[in-house]
């Protein structure tokens, strides 16, 4: 027996288009021209808690509440809102990413795919940042000034011998090491106010290439997908090029047993993206930075926790790079988000910042 539908046929056993998206482990809404729901996955049914069946024929609208700015969004273009708080008609609120696209170009129908956003991911891990600031802040203090007298005293017995001590070489080492590792810490507790300045994006990603390409990103191709008409941007130059260097120092770091390491730094503007930023209220954020690895991503454990201190997939890591990563990002008035997109699936770090 053979299945056909929109010109394809498949032997038995093949799902058909319809069971693979009501299988979708996403919730996915297909929109009439009218805006109306015509079909919802299974996934769609658990989250919004009503069935397929009831919720045909509705506005999406009655359903469900829709983020600030998605009655102004155009037909053509793609609509997403990160971090929504949103209204079941039924009672109850999600908190979800919310994205809407054309189903196919040019035409009126839609999918709406709401992404759940769990306890302890994108924005409210900032709490978990929090929590270390003050942990940093007593072990900057208690720790650190110890450790220097423990080094000086290293150093005077080193000068008592005439060769220097394998024991006391350690001792430095490791003093070195830790009060490194503080040093790290206390990065937390540098609240400052960013100097913010307009500034064309491409010039500053071209020095944070340079560098990595100097160093530790030597003999590994950095791919450039830019969008050539991106607006500027309001950075502190010095903190946007130190998160992008440790970003793309994490892609070269994990791209150390495949055969054939790819690093893309891409750019694009994207139309009605926002988030919010508290209070109800929400910022755009249309100007997109991504830095992709074709690497074996974050063990699925710690996925979901990538920016909060002192988790790491690295056996030698300590935890800190990814949650600065968000730190410095926020105080630019951004985020970051980490995904495994595409096929064959590839690491994503993407930044939104909103245009100057």
């Amino acid at each position: 027996m053979v299945y056909a539908r929109g010109g394809m046929s498949a032997v038995e056993g093949t799902p058909s288009f319809a069971e693979l998206f009501a299988g979708l482990p996403v919730a996915a809404l297909v929109l009439d021209e009218a805006g109306c729901i015509a079909h919802a996955n299974g996934a769609a049914e658990l989250l919004l808690n009503q069935s397929d069946r009831a919720m045909r024929g509705l506005s999406l609208e009655q359903v469900v509440s829709v983020p600030p700015g998605y009655g102004d969004r155009r037909d053509d273009r793609a609509f997403a809102s990160y971090d929504c708080e949103l209204q079941l008609r039924r009672g109850g609120r999600l908190r979800v990413d919310f994205h809407d696209s054309p189903a196919t170009h040019g035409s009126a129908w839609r999918v709406v795919m709401l992404y759940g956003v769990r306890d302890g991911h994108s924005g409210s891990h900032a709490a978990g940042a929090r929590a270390a600031i003050g942990a940093a802040a007593m072990l900057g203090h208690e720790i650190k000034n110890p450790l220097s007298g423990i080094r000086g005293a290293a150093q005077l017995l080193s000068g008592d011998v005439d060769d220097r001590s394998v024991l006391t070489d350690l001792i430095i080492a490791e003093v070195d090491r830790i009060a490194a590792l503080i040093d790290r810490m206390q990065d937390f507790t540098d609240d400052r106010p960013r100097k913010l300045q307009v500034q064309n994006i491409y010039p500053v990603l071209a020095h944070a290439v340079q560098l990595a390409s100097a160093g530790f990103a030597r003999g590994i191709v950095i791919e450039e997908r830019f969008d050539p008409s991106l607006p500027p941007v309001r950075i502190d130059r010095d903190a946007f090029v130190q998160l992008l260097v440790n970003l793309l120092k994490n892609a070269v770091e994990a791209l150390e047993q495949v055969d054939r390491p790819r690093i893309i730094l891409g750019t694009a503007y994207r139309h009605g993206m926002s988030h919010g930023v508290g209070n109800g209220e929400r910022r755009a954020v249309p100007i997109e930075l991504t830095v992709t690895d074709n690497g074996p991503g974050a063990p699925a454990d710690i996925a979901g926790h990538l920016f909060e201190p002192f988790v790491s997939g690295k056996r030698e890591g300590r935890g800190f790079g990814l949650p600065m990563v968000e730190k410095l990002v926020g105080e630019m008035n951004g985020f970051v988000r980490y995904a495994r997109e595409g096929y064959p699936p590839m690491t994503v770090f993407r930044i939104h910042l909103p245009r100057a």
